[in-house]
This record gives C-alpha cells, structure tokens and sequence, in this order.
C-alpha cells in the first residue's frame, strides 16, 4: 500500500486514482483468497461482458469465484 500512496500522487487525477485504488483492491483480495488475480479479473470481465445476471453477482466476488474449468468438471461429475 506504501507504495501505491506515492504512485496516485502521479494518477493524473482524482479518479485516476480512485481507479487505481479499487484495481489494488481487488488484486489485495484475490491475495488473500488464494486466488490469481489475474486470471480472476480477465474471467470476470469476459462473463459480465457475456450478460451475466447481475442477480448472480455475488457468486463473481473473489472469494466465491471458481474457473470456468472447475465449473465445468463438477457439472460433468
């Protein structure tokens, strides 16, 4: 976090940084997960680019996030 403070002096701007503050975020938390982040961001963004539900949200956070490879094995288990 130390060094995120002095890199969002140089955003650019406020929501610059705001941006960058929730990016780090959610990298800190797939951390703290278990979870590569930045596999979980790229499948994140393709699903919701894809329609998903947005009552269906909740099962894309980080700690309730599973690969669309897993998904697929349990289904055919």
């Amino acid at each position: 976090m130390a060094v995120g403070r002095r890199n969002w002096l140089f955003s650019g701007s406020f929501a610059a940084a705001e941006r960058s503050a929730v990016v780090l975020s959610i990298i800190e938390t797939c951390k703290l997960c278990g979870v590569d982040a930045e596999a979980y961001m790229a499948d994140v963004t393709e699903r919701i680019q894809n329609d998903w539900p947005a009552s269906r949200w909740d099962e894309l956070m980080p700690w309730n996030w599973v690969r669309r490879e897993e998904m697929q094995l349990s289904l055919a288990a």
